[in-house]
């Protein structure tokens, strides 16, 4: 018996590749396969394609070309920004300012660095899971070099006051980087308007290939190089370009900015059409992330008294998504996300990560609806509830 896979809602993770992009990337997976460095006929292509993926992703971002460096995915990008930075820059200072929300691709690099001798300095968050502006000037220090806050949570989806954020740290003379690998795609990103000195991407989540991300650092910068070799990307980054991936990030950059305005609002009908039917239906339901400052594909739910584990176990067979705890045979690890919004364990255990995408349809939406409800009743039955 033939059955329909589970209802992918689960974006935020990793989406599904645009027809429009496999396409793109097919010529270089079937017939152009030379080295765009090669000067002979078999680089032309490659090296017209490097070129013109540039072009699409910079386009996508307001900036120059040659301030895109690609890169194998977000998280090198991450590392590649605040290392490069903090060794760049490690005589004027050895101070930098991060949030206690970052994905562990910035988290981690952080605590890399302070067993080099770093200073790290890391802001909390209000409820809703934003940084206070406020709370990153009193964090400055005459030695700090870096502030690098995420454009908008994974988990959550809050979107931070990064322009804010930006415009403090030149003030005071700090470079200001920026991970936006789930914001892109989903909301404008504008690194004029953003007023970023670098920013990290991720194709896989924006419908191109995994294996591939960028990497804008801002022409007057001169980061420590990540890897030295012939003296590709700006010399920054060196090795021979991935140029089918690249292909691929060039022509989702090209379509994420033609359809922004259209996306942004189909996603965020169909997440609301997906909170309103949960929340009519389900009692003790909660909203984490901010209600207004968040990515319009984003739902990030809970569920009292239910186990987000267990439930997903429930749903598994017609939703996929996420949660934002695991639970264990007496312990419940709750994600570092919640428990600096200062989310009750009571309540965060139950939370559920929840994201359409540019692929979900009405039809997919309400069957989850169904699923959930089952699920988050049968689960409370059995405990009395």
């Amino acid at each position: 018996m033939n059955m329909a896979p589970p209802v992918y809602l689960d974006y935020n993770a990793t989406t599904p590749h645009d027809p429009e992009v496999i396409e793109a990337i097919r010529p270089f997976l079937e017939e152009h396969f030379g080295n765009p460095a090669s000067s002979h006929w078999y680089g032309i292509a490659p090296k017209k394609a490097l070129d013109n993926a540039r072009v699409q992703v910079a386009s996508l971002l307001g900036c120059s070309s040659s301030e895109i460096i690609f890169t194998s995915c977000a998280t090198e990008s991450n590392n590649f920004a605040i290392k490069g930075i903090a060794r760049a820059y490690q005589e004027k200072g050895r101070h930098i300012i991060s949030s206690r929300i970052e994905h562990p691709a910035v988290l981690e690099v952080c605590a890399f660095l302070e067993e080099e001798g770093y200073e790290i300095s890391y802001l909390p968050v209000d409820r809703y899971g934003l940084v206070s502006v406020n709370h990153v000037e009193q964090a400055i220090r005459d030695d700090t070099i870096l502030i690098s806050i995420m454009h908008a949570n994974n988990e959550v989806g809050t979107i931070q006051p990064i322009a804010d954020i930006a415009r403090l740290a030149h003030e005071h003379g700090i470079i200001m980087h920026s991970d936006a690998a789930q914001s892109l795609g989903k909301i404008p990103v504008n690194v004029l308007d953003l007023g970023v000195d670098l920013l990290s991407l991720a194709g896989h989540k924006l419908y191109a290939p995994k294996g591939v991300g960028a990497l804008y650092v801002k022409e007057t910068l001169k980061p420590a190089s990540l890897i030295h070799g012939a003296g590709q990307e700006r010399g920054l980054r060196a090795g021979t370009e991935n140029i089918m991936e690249i292909v691929g990030l060039g022509k989702a950059c090209e379509i994420a900015r033609r359809d922004l305005q259209s996306n942004m609002k189909y996603m965020q009908s169909l997440r609301d059409r997906l909170y309103s039917a949960l929340s009519a239906e389900i009692k003790e339901i909660r909203l984490n992330g901010h209600p207004q400052e968040r990515l319009p594909n984003t739902l990030s739910l809970v569920f009292k008294g239910v186990e987000a584990t267990r439930l997903l176990e429930a749903i598994g067979l017609d939703v996929a998504a996420s949660a934002g705890a695991a639970c264990h045979a007496d312990t419940v690890e709750i994600s570092h996300v919640l428990r600096a919004m200062g989310i009750e364990e009571q309540w965060a255990k139950g939370t559920l990560r929840l994201s359409t995408g540019r692929m979900t349809n009405a039809d997919e939406i309400d069957r989850a609806v169904k699923a959930i409800i089952k699920a988050v009743h049968s689960l409370r039955a059995r405990q009395g509830r």
